[in-house]
């Protein structure tokens, strides 16, 4: 009998991922991540994934299967590859994704080694992506979902593809609603409860309220310019804005402008014309390829820079061994430093990259 890790969040999807591999005979067993303490960061408890109420529903829902279930404490490594980088980041200008950094530290490699520790085949989550073995590849790789509404793929490009045969994303050819029918078939306690919309740890998505509480530290003000240099008024200090924003600026302008860039060494918020904002080239590091073990020629893909954005038609090319660069038949709106790009063929993944 195949025996499964089940990540389960307290939430629907990873509690229907149990269910599913349980129906398929595997012998299953529960982990409910810890990755930080509410109370040290200044959180509601009702509100994070963390809180104890996640917990108990996992729990109850391990039982309700008869499946062991475990909490494992991952705070420490959560804070300094999820948190720390976050902040960093926002200090540095650019505007990360931590749920990509949560993937590819936490959920697919302190896990992982939990699982072969326990014996286990898989480790399992409720992720909206399919994992399938292409045979004119040769190889797994990883697809978008069914739903495309769900799809998740774009958060897991980081997956390393040696570990693609032992993960299992049981919900990717299904519905939220076909996932919440099956809850409420099963009377699972968590059946009716809403999905999180923000990043975990900072549930009321005031980021730069977060990183001041936490840091401890206040950000200067500075100056508002244009890119000729024209001081148009004074910024809250840099990590309240990011690329595209228009709201919050606290100015009153002539017309309609947009943060088009962040000059951190000079403490400068850029500001610019809607038209400004576009580009049609990018480049990224930290790359991770799936289908491909290389990208050294021109290829033709799709690719999306930002979770709910539209993929469009690009060229790619590797510029490094850990670098590629980008370029759209169309110029792209608010292609921001930190955040993901993802490639696609079809609705395979080819890989990812931080962009720089």
């Amino acid at each position: 009998m195949d025996k499964a890790l089940i990540a389960m969040s307290g939430g629907v999807d990873s509690s229907v991922a149990a269910y599913l591999m349980k129906k398929e005979g595997c012998d299953c067993i529960g982990v409910t991540m810890k990755l930080y303490g509410n109370d040290d960061l200044g959180l509601d408890k009702e509100h994070t994934c963390c809180s104890l109420s996640d917990v108990e529903d996992a729990r109850a829902v391990a039982t309700r299967l008869g499946m062991r279930h475990y909490v494992f404490n991952f705070a420490d490594k959560f804070r300094e590859k999820v948190i720390e980088p976050f902040i960093s980041a926002y200090e540095n200008g650019m505007t990360p994704n931590p749920c990509i950094e949560c993937n590819r530290h936490l959920k697919f490699d302190s896990l992982f080694l939990r699982a072969q520790e326990l014996g286990c085949e898989y480790v399992v989550t409720g992720h909206y992506a399919i994992i399938d073995y292409d045979e004119t590849r040769n190889r797994y790789v990883l697809k978008k979902a069914t739903d495309p509404s769900k799809d998740q793929s774009y958060v897991l490009y980081s997956l390393p593809k040696e570990k693609l045969s032992c993960i299992r994303f049981p919900l990717g050819t299904m519905t939220k609603d076909e996932a919440r029918q099956i809850a409420r078939s099963l009377d699972f306690v968590n059946a009716r409860k809403h999905d999180s919309q923000d990043i975990c740890f900072v549930p009321n998505g005031k980021y730069a309220e977060f990183i001041e509480d936490y840091t401890g530290r206040k950000y200067e003000p500075g100056s508002f310019c244009t890119k000729d240099g024209e001081i148009l008024g004074t910024h809250k200090g840099i990590i309240n804005y990011t690329v595209g924003q228009r709201k919050g600026l606290g100015l009153s302008l002539k017309e309609p402008m947009y943060v088009c860039g962040l000059d951190v060494k000079n403490n400068r918020v850029i500001l610019g014309k809607n038209e400004d904002l576009f580009t049609t080239g990018l480049d990224a590091d930290n790359i991770n390829l799936i289908s491909v073990d290389s990208i050294y020629e021109p290829m033709r893909v799709k690719a999306k820079v930002r979770y709910r954005h539209e993929e469009d038609d690009a060229v790619v090319w590797q510029t490094s061994e850990n670098t590629f660069h980008v370029e759209f038949d169309r110029p792209q709106r608010a292609v921001t430093r930190g955040q993901a790009v993802v490639l696609y063929d079809g609705d395979i993944v080819v890989g990812g990259g931080t962009i720089i």
